[in-house]
């Protein structure tokens, strides 16, 4: 029989359960370490491609355990959510954020395809210089610093059960 209680009762977002995660995955993206020690450009774009980067490296841990998937498809919701809400704020319109979200995907899949080179191998260097630095060749040491760093991250986030890794408020690397 239907109760006109559940009709204003609202079940809780599932994807909540991994906020805690979004929010460390944001964390590690935004240290000062990448922009400054890595020299990634330190604009919208460039602030973009190192939460993908970072997420990209989570979403590949998370996927070697099967029973995570789940976990990894709300990690990726709240990347467009969060995208979303980070557009609207600047000031983007209704009609230009859905194209915008559906590009921001695309670059996240490529890049989810891209970051599963192998750490020190040409192709994932290839892969940092075409998407960190658009193509053009960082400062001298920039990119050593960031294949150096992500490979510290992959083995850091190797080293935790995926089970820890999807309810986790802090990933290795991160500020504390």
């Amino acid at each position: 029989m239907f109760s006109i209680r559940k009709l204003f009762k609202s079940e809780p977002d599932p994807r909540e359960a991994r906020r805690p995660l979004w929010n460390a995955v944001v964390a590690v993206a935004r240290q000062p370490r990448w922009y400054e020690e890595g020299g990634v450009p330190d604009t919208l774009d460039g602030r973009f491609d190192m939460v993908s980067l970072i997420l990209a490296l989570v979403l590949h841990r998370i996927d070697e355990d099967p029973a995570a998937v789940r976990a990894g498809v709300e990690l990726t919701e709240l990347f467009v959510s969060d995208m979303d809400g980070q557009m609207r704020q600047i000031g983007f319109g209704d009609m230009v954020v859905g194209k915008q979200i559906g590009r921001m995907v695309g670059a996240l899949g490529g890049r989810l395809g891209a970051y599963k080179a192998a750490d020190g191998s040409e192709e994932l260097r290839a892969a940092l210089v075409r998407n960190l630095w658009r193509g053009q060749m960082p400062g001298e040491g920039h990119l050593d610093y960031v294949m150096t760093a992500v490979a510290a991250q992959r083995a850091a986030l190797g080293a935790m059960r995926v089970a820890e890794l999807i309810v986790a408020d802090r990933l290795p690397g991160a500020p504390a």
